[in-house]
């Protein structure tokens, strides 16, 4: 419960409330949904300076747990109808995208999440004290513990509603690399018919197309889809009605089969109970096991990132085969100059996102006994790195593979004369005298078909007809 009080503490009116909790009164803006909790915990943490509202997709998880939890409190009659009418609208509300600017903790806290809970509990319950037509802090009509809380603890809450936070941003990341990979695949198709030399370790190796290179693109972008997808069903595993360690202390009799089911209707979700809720409760797994497909995700990003820069590099000095489009002046001293921007800005999200997974992984070693107090980080860094790689990708597509032209004349004068197109000669001429032939057109610089025509070793036109079938084996 609350009382009004005068000041300037905060609110667009200026004034404040004065809320109560165990360990005393606290003043809170009059106008904050949010109460005497999260006030503790804004004083408390201020690590990051990112508040939870931060995560959209958590605080709507939240708000769908939340929902569901009044549903089922009502159905088995643990909480009056007009409570749970007041409730699931507040829920609702949240749902949709509002009021998200009152989620202020910290996303680096202690209490395992607790913080997040109370300031979900108590935004909630203030929202349904105002659908009640009373004021903000009345709990004695409507209380965030004694009610939004009922038959729930954070640590089965909280769990559920990042699970369901990370399902939603997986599978946003999983519609952008599908289009990222169709992307590639076009300039696959694009470049089809522009032959040029395969590298291995930096070397001429032997011959390709242009549009290998780049159908192969995309199908490593759409392997990685495939395993965002694999991880989904795992999530969908849920302790809800565990409450504090597992035995479902607190949570009547049908609650839990009953909160399942509406927040499987809720969300769209095909969620499960988990098999054994003390389990659950403690086991980060799942987190570990989506970190992992992140990290693969973002290190085959870089790579492919780091080979379009190769690719494009120069434009006179380098490889020179492609051409990324120029979004932004490159120097502030040099004119002219066009960096590869958004392949650079993608590599530096993957080298955070490795780096990311190094975090999540000490998180969950150092969880002790029935509960891992450090899931505020793994979140937080799962839902951040989710988002960046899914804006990053975007823009990979739309202001950098959309717009890439080859250079074909470049490609055309360095592929066929290259030493990697002695290998169609290797069959006809062994390969202990291809690899001289080779060594001959390198420190001359003459033309592979010139030095085996030389050396009496094939006829020109043999030569030219053995290359040719070796080029066009590369398309």
């Amino acid at each position: 419960m609350s009382q009004l009080g005068s000041g300037t503490s905060g609110g667009r009116g200026g004034g404040f409330r004065i809320e109560s909790d165990a360990l005393g009164d606290v003043p809170v803006p009059a106008e904050a949904y949010w109460g005497v909790h999260t006030a503790r915990a804004l004083e408390n943490f201020r690590a990051s300076g990112v508040p939870v509202g931060t995560h959209p997709h958590l605080v709507r998880a939240l708000a769908q747990v939340k929902h569901a939890a009044a549903l089922a409190n009502g159905e088995i009659g643990a909480l009056e109808p007009h409570k749970v009418q007041a409730v699931a609208a507040a829920c609702r509300a949240v749902a949709e995208g509002r009021h998200h600017d009152q989620f202020r903790v910290d996303v680096i806290q202690g209490g395992a999440g607790t913080s997040t809970n109370m300031n979900a509990n108590e935004v909630i319950a203030n929202l349904a004290l105002e659908h009640l037509g009373h004021e903000r802090g009345r709990y004695e009509h409507l209380d965030p513990l004694d009610d939004v809380n009922r038959c729930q603890s954070t640590n089965d809450t909280y769990p559920t509603a990042l699970r369901i936070a990370i399902s939603a941003a997986l599978t946003e990341l999983a519609g952008v690399l599908t289009l990222l990979s169709a992307g590639f695949a076009d300039k696959g198709e694009e470049f089809a018919t522009v032959v040029k030399v395969g590298r291995t370790q930096l070397q001429d190796a032997v011959p390709m197309t242009l549009g290998q290179e780049f159908a192969a693109f995309g199908v490593t972008v759409a392997e990685d889809v495939q395993r965002i997808g694999e991880t989904l069903p795992l999530l969908a595993e849920t302790s809800l009605g565990a409450t504090a360690i597992g035995t479902g202390i607190t949570a009547e009799p049908g609650y839990a089969a009953a909160a399942v089911r509406h927040l499987r209707a809720l969300t769209g979700l095909d969620l499960t109970p988990a098999a054994d809720l003390v389990e659950a409760t403690s086991d980060t797994g799942v987190f570990l096991l989506v970190s992992g497909v992140l990290k693969r995700t973002a290190v085959k990003l870089s790579k492919l990132c780091s080979d379009l820069r190769l690719l494009a590099s120069g434009p006179r000095a380098g490889l020179a085969e492609i051409n990324l489009p120029a979004v932004q002046a490159g120097s502030s001293v040099m004119p002219g100059k066009v960096n590869p921007v958004i392949p650079e800005m993608v590599n530096q999200i993957a080298f955070a996102t490795a780096g990311a997974d190094v975090a999540i992984t000490m998180a969950a070693d150092n969880g002790q006994l029935q509960l891992n107090a450090f899931e505020p980080l793994i979140g937080h860094l799962l839902l951040q790195h989710i988002g960046w790689l899914t804006h990053g990708c975007e823009a990979l597509r739309t202001r950098c593979v959309a717009g890439i032209t080859a250079n074909r004349e470049h490609l055309a004068r360095t592929g066929a004369g290259t030493v990697g197109a002695v290998t169609a000669l290797a069959p006809r001429i062994g390969h202990e005298t291809a690899a001289d032939v080779s060594r001959e057109a390198t420190r001359t610089g003459a033309d592979v078909v010139d030095v085996v025509v030389r050396r009496g070793l094939l006829d020109r036109e043999t030569a030219l007809r053995l290359t040719a079938r070796g080029l066009t084996a590369a398309g």
